[in-house]
């Protein structure tokens, strides 16, 4: 088990991280998706306990990969935010002001609702629909884009996982990276989300994550 494995797609070089990222090496892109910043703090306005911590470590995360993979763009295929603005909201501005010298690329998803003032405050680069780059198009919900015939499509939205069975009848979700003939599906980056179960097809590829490790299934 490593934490990085190469894929290839149209001759281009992506390495999958256990981080739950794709490095597009070609590009020097940081490619990621459904981080739902300010969901814990949504949730406490509500009268929820969720632990404070939670969006400290998805940035620490998120850092870590930028600090390791040193990428020139990022390109988030949507929910990058929760809901309405809240304290969090703060901190992450002052978190994107020590990556400022990066481009954020933001495919807006669902959950994107914040004005537009803000996220040029935040210096992030907005697309309202999807954002195409070479022979690739970013787009949150695959199911919403029309060309993906013309190009292969990154998106995330449904927060993908395989159910694994074990031999004693246990069963396990495992977040995962999946890639179909003309699309992939990212696994959510924020760890406050929950996933929705798929089953490959033969020709699909499939790469779980387990402890902080990444696996080919197919």
């Amino acid at each position: 088990m490593k934490k990085f494995l190469p894929h290839l797609i149209f001759g281009n070089t992506l390495l999958l991280s256990a981080n739950k990222t794709i490095f597009w090496e070609d590009e020097k892109t940081l490619i990621l998706s459904d981080l739902h910043l300010g969901k814990s703090g949504h949730f406490r306005k509500a009268g929820i306990a969720i632990p404070q911590n939670i969006l400290q470590e998805d940035l620490f995360r998120l850092l870590s990969e930028i600090q390791f993979f040193k990428p020139q763009k990022i390109i988030v295929v949507g929910d990058l935010f929760h809901s309405t603005m809240n304290k969090e909201h703060e901190l992450f501005l002052r978190w994107r002001n020590d990556i400022g010298h990066i481009d954020v690329h933001l495919v807006k998803g669902n959950h994107d609702i914040l004005k537009k003032d803000w996220y040029k405050a935040a210096n992030i680069i907005v697309h309202e629909n999807n954002f195409t780059v070479g022979n690739f198009i970013f787009t949150h919900d695959v199911n919403d884009e029309k060309k993906i015939e013309e190009k292969y499509c990154f998106s995330g939205h449904i927060h993908p996982s395989i159910l694994m069975r074990g031999i004693a009848k246990q069963n396990m979700k495992l977040a995962c990276f999946y890639f179909s003939k003309n699309y992939a599906v990212l696994p959510a980056f924020g760890k406050f989300t929950g996933t929705f179960s798929l089953t490959p097809e033969k020709e699909d590829a499939v790469f779980v994550l387990v402890e902080n490790k990444i696996i080919k299934m197919q």
